[in-house]
């Protein structure tokens, strides 16, 4: 926080001294050099610095009721990004202002922090990068800038999105572009995320090993993001406790429509996404499950009626299910379906500016199975968020 801070005056106090020079009259400025030289300032056209926002006046309601309104910074992402050495050097950096800041166990970083990495362009097709990253987990839900999302589905929600570790992407032309990643499997300890589970010991180095393939086909008017990763986090009885999770998604684009579609599976050792494991009581099971699955569908749909106006809706769906149900008279593994929609009204009042006004309601409902109600207290609810405000990525220098 204190760098960043220091950062934004450096820069505000170089631009003042490029602009007035002899004008100044300040007597502390005036014999003071700036941590950035009026010399230095061209340097800057290689940096952005941007204010990721999303702002609004937000009305919710549980299971039809109105519980509330209030106004509230929903998201507020702090970036700078830039190159240096002649384009070789790249680096990026991105806080979040509306989430906890406390350094996490395993990668001694804050969570707050999305991004934090500096990567090298070894050729024109290959680079390399090091440091706290975007996890390539695939699909188009995952690819927005975050600002932009109003309700993300189960899986995405719940996972540790931004991991330490190295990626190497390889461009194969224009259209094909490949990254490999080796990443911390998480941002806390075993026993913060798992509690104490039996006959489990967990890796001495839990990693993530992450394929990604971004396509391009028909001149750009359907593409693909893919991807496949392996968690490798414990071992029980000398077998590994591993997760598995496969995101495929597929975008069509015409002059007036974009059609995005995600199709997400996520195999689960131990219940990493953690939604079965906070749906079971203590006195069923006191630490996470073991032998989950999660199975989502994410469409999305934008028909642009004019320069400034977009209609959007999302639908999506979140299966959860339990291999390791007690019960051995229940037939189905299923704990519980999410649904979801979020129809979207979108203005942008100035032309080729990224900034919007919205209008939004983020519809969700929670179908819960027999044996989850009866065994595990559950019931069938629904939540709904209207939401009215004003999104933009303002890049301020």
């Amino acid at each position: 926080m204190r760098v960043l801070t220091l950062i934004i005056l450096s820069v505000f106090l170089a631009a003042g001294a490029y602009a007035q020079q002899e004008k100044q009259t300040d007597t502390v400025l005036n014999h003071k050099t700036p941590l950035i030289k009026a010399s230095k300032v061209d340097l800057l056209n290689n940096v952005d610095l941007i204010f990721n926002t999303q702002l609004g006046f937000n009305t919710y309601l549980e299971d039809g009721k109105y519980t509330g309104s209030k106004f509230e910074v929903n998201q507020f992402r702090l970036e700078v990004k830039g190159r240096v050495y002649k384009d070789k050097v790249f680096f990026r950096f991105r806080d979040r202002y509306t989430k906890e800041t406390e350094p996490q166990s395993t990668d001694n970083i804050s969570s707050s922090t999305d991004l934090a990495f500096i990567g090298y362009k070894i050729s024109e097709r290959t680079s390399i990068a090091i440091g706290k990253m975007t996890a390539n987990w695939g699909g188009y839900e995952f690819d927005m800038n975050p600002i932009d999302i109003y309700q993300y589905n189960d899986i995405v929600d719940n996972s540790d999105n931004f991991l330490t570790g190295v990626q190497v992407n390889w461009k194969l032309n224009a259209d094909h572009v490949f990254s490999a990643q080796v990443l911390n499997s998480r941002t806390k300890t075993f026993s913060e995320l798992y509690q104490n589970v039996p006959d489990v010991e967990e890796a001495k180095f839990p990693a993530a090993y992450v394929g990604n393939w971004n396509g391009s086909f028909l001149d750009g008017k359907f593409k693909t993001i893919y991807s496949f990763s392996i968690f490798q986090e414990a071992t029980k009885n000398g077998k590994a406790v591993n997760m598995y999770y496969t995101a495929l998604g597929n975008q069509f684009r015409t002059k007036k429509w974009l059609f995005q579609y995600d199709f997400k599976w996520s195999s689960e050792d131990l219940d990493r996404t953690g939604v079965v494991s906070s749906l079971i009581p203590e006195t069923v099971l006191d630490h996470a499950a073991e032998n989950v699955y999660y199975i989502e569908h994410w469409l999305r749909a934008v028909y642009s009626l004019n320069e400034q106006w977009k209609l959007t809706v999302i639908g999506m769906t979140s299966k959860a299910s339990w291999k390791d149900i007690p019960d051995p008279n229940i037939s189905s593994n299923r704990i519980r379906t999410a649904y979801g929609i979020i129809p979207t009204v979108e203005f942008y009042p100035i032309k080729n500016f990224n900034l919007k006004f919205f209008a939004t309601y983020v519809a969700r409902w929670y179908d819960y199975t027999d044996y989850a109600k009866t065994d595990l207290g559950q019931s069938n609810n629904n939540t709904g968020r209207i939401m009215l405000g004003v999104i933009s990525p303002l890049v301020v220098l």
